[in-house]
């Protein structure tokens, strides 16, 4: 059973813009449009670097369909395939979703938004929680990367989302692009001298969110995610105590079961609207 809990219209485009602008880390450009909020990507074409977000365009027939003409020219300015992520609650119009459909939009898989309530149930790890041969390191600077570490999580990232063969390297260069950002805490959990499973928290104005929490295949079934989604948060969070939050596929029963045993609740599921 999902746990939900309310959030206000505020509080949640506030949450988008921060994730936003969290995925614009390092090098990715935000455009705050007032009644959207645009990420892109100027050297990956990837659908999922190159969005529109925290959308609240009029309802009336006329009002909507300028603002979508004016999107579909940003997008094509841009050279990007139109992409939507609809708020999970709060969009304007409530119907955004089902517009966006009839323009020839798909949901190409949507998710859950959720928000830590009970942070004590997602507390530190204590070293005895750790299994034989596991080990937790936690990156927040240049200086405590060892010379594989980010090589390593770009392999845990790559095989835990099912990548395409190649996109290891692709994922730790952006991450060593991000080893000398303070807002940045990337956290490696290894069994026996092998990379496992991983986490990122990106701590800025008040709020932390948690992403790239993901197992090997050989490594599921043995808590290894919630580990590194504890010590990332606890690394991360401690510099600016705040709302904590992170995003998970709809369909994804054991990540969704586990951040509800670590004390998060789902403000809403939302579709992922893509123009192919």
């Amino acid at each position: 059973m999902i746990r939900h809990v309310d959030i206000s219209d505020s509080a949640l485009r506030a949450l988008e813009r921060h994730e936003t602008a969290a995925h614009a880390i390092p090098s990715r450009e935000v455009r705050d449009l007032g009644h959207a909020v645009v990420l892109y990507d100027p050297r990956d074409t990837e659908p999922f670097w190159n969005r529109m977000a925290s959308v609240r365009w009029p309802d009336d027939e006329a009002g909507f369909d300028r603002r979508l003409t004016e999107a579909l020219a940003l997008f094509a300015v841009l050279g990007r395939a139109p992409h939507f992520w609809p708020s999970p609650v709060h969009s304007q119009p409530v119907d955004l979703a089902a517009r966006l459909a009839r323009e020839g939009f798909a949901d190409t898989g949507g998710g859950h938004v959720m928000v830590l309530t009970e942070a004590a149930a997602c507390c530190p790890v204590a070293p005895a929680e750790l299994g034989r041969g596991v080990t937790l390191h936690g990156i927040r600077r240049a200086a405590d990367a060892g010379p594989h570490d980010v090589a390593d999580m770009g392999l845990v990232l790559a095989e835990s989302f099912g990548t395409l063969p190649g996109r290891a390297g692709e994922l730790a260069a952006d991450l060593a692009r991000t080893l000398d950002d303070v807002r940045v805490t990337l956290v490696l959990v290894r069994v026996d001298g092998e990379p496992a499973a991983a986490a990122k928290a990106t701590t800025f104005d008040g709020l932390t969110y948690l992403s790239s929490i993901g197992t090997r295949v050989a490594f599921r079934g043995r808590g290894l995610a919630g580990i590194a989604t504890r010590h990332a948060l606890a690394l991360g969070r401690g510099r600016t105590p705040g709302t904590t939050y992170l995003g998970v596929f709809s369909g994804n029963a054991p990540a969704l079961a586990l951040y509800g045993r670590l004390g998060f609740a789902s403000i809403g599921e939302s579709p992922d609207m893509l123009l192919e």
